[in-house]
């Protein structure tokens, strides 16, 4: 199928792919008269008695927009906020098809983290919760803890986190295929941008130990001395063995290989270098850092792309639709790393010790068992948690990670080894 044609095609029909549908009839004067004015002035009232009730009164518990300012679209790039809009799009029909949670695509003509931020914050009442969309870094890591640290609803970057969780829910099971634990494992990570980044932060958060980035100069280490703030930080708390180099001397004896970066990187050669049972993921979309026949070659045992047409294609839907599905269900606040670890132990749990396998160590998209994850552990829990943030300053009672953790474990506490 000529999936381009089809999605021009598809696009120009239905003027695109999202509209407003509205919740209410509108057929008489007396509908008329509640739904807008004069009835609409009593939920205004109450709103402005008890901010809060908002949440009470109109879509606000349920909607989340999907900012972008189009600068790092897919492969294409920096492609502009008009361009980027189909994406953003697509990303509220995920939201709604797989997680049931309403999103609005808001694509802002803003290049700098400063404007960014003061789009958000300004847009910030209407929404439960912001999720960025291919925004390029390095300014998307400042636009994302900024607006985590002075807005009161969850704001999470896809590209980062979403990518991060589905990645360390593959490599969990990858690791149990091969009879190896997380904090023995070396591993190389190859493109530490911003989903780099990401992964590497949430596998520590999973008890990683041996973790070496590589960008396009050679690995990170201490001293490195980049350009880039965030790389910096990496040689410091990442590369514990200091290996310097690329590629090639990172790789010797390494467990496992994660590619954020660009095609044909890794080689057959570079994978018999790696050690038994190695474990590939090479996630450079369209073509991958190495095709699976390519790592088999190469005595790689476990492959996963971001690819369809491949077995193991790690897909951020697996993640963030219920993933705010659950913040919004609980009113969190933000989404911290216990939560991220929870979702990612959660996607790997639904793979059972019957059925995983090295062609299967992650859910389809269409999957059936993985919406009901999302779907049915929300349904147990109270309407709102007990606390409720005052202002920005306030804290999160300490309960509140054990509410999300118990709703994404389901049936297993986690599930974890």
């Amino acid at each position: 199928m000529d999936y381009n044609k089809a999605a021009l095609e598809m696009h120009e029909t239905h003027k695109g792919k999202v509209g407003i549908v509205s919740k209410v009839e509108v057929a008489t004067r007396d509908d008329l008269s509640t739904a807008y004015t004069p009835g609409v002035a009593e939920p205004c009232r109450k709103i402005k008695e008890n901010p809060d009730d908002v949440y009470k009164y109109t879509f606000k518990g349920n909607m989340v927009a999907v900012v972008s300012n189009g600068t790092a679209v897919l492969g294409l790039g920096d492609i502009g906020p008009e361009a980027g809009l189909p994406v953003m799009e697509g990303k509220a029909v995920l939201f709604k098809e797989f997680g049931g949670v309403d999103a609005f695509p808001i694509c802002i003509d803003a290049h700098d983290a400063a404007s960014v931020i003061a789009a958000c914050k300004a847009i910030a009442p209407t929404f439960g919760g912001i999720n960025l969309e291919d925004i390029k870094s390095p300014e998307c890591f400042e636009i994302e803890e900024t607006l985590e640290r002075e807005l009161d609803i969850p704001v999470f970057h896809d590209d980062q986190h979403g990518t991060a969780i589905v990645v360390t829910a593959a490599l969990i099971n990858a690791l149990r295929v091969v009879g190896k634990k997380m904090e023995d494992v070396h591993i190389v990570l190859n493109g530490p941008g911003a989903a780099g980044t990401a992964i590497i932060k949430m596998l520590m958060t999973a008890g990683a130990k041996d973790i070496i980035a590589v960008d396009q100069f050679g690995t990170l280490y201490k001293g490195c001395n980049s350009a880039e703030a965030h790389k910096n930080w990496l040689g410091e708390v990442t590369n514990p063995r200091q290996v310097k180099g690329g590629l090639k001397e990172a790789l010797e004896g390494a467990d496992v290989f994660i590619g954020v970066s660009r095609p044909g990187i890794l080689t057959t050669e570079l994978c018999k270098t790696m050690n038994k049972d190695a474990i590939v993921f090479a996630m450079a979309n369209p073509t991958p850092e190495i095709m699976p026949d390519e790592a088999k070659a190469g005595g790689v045992r476990v492959m996963a792309t971001g690819r369809s047409d491949f077995p193991n294609q790690v897909n951020n839907v697996l993640c963030f639709p219920g993933l705010f599905k659950g913040a919004l269900s609980v009113r969190a606040r933000d989404i911290n790393n216990e939560m991220k670890l929870a979702a990612a132990y959660a996607i790997a749990d639904l793979i059972t010790d019957a059925d995983r396998s090295e062609e299967n160590i992650i859910p389809g998209a269409f999957d059936p068992a993985w919406p009901r994850l999302w779907q049915m552990p929300w349904q147990r829990l109270p309407a709102r948690p007990a606390w409720r943030r005052a202002n920005k300053q306030d804290k999160e009672p300490d309960d509140t990670t054990d509410i999300f953790n118990n709703a994404f474990a389901g049936k297993n506490d986690h599930g974890r080894p």
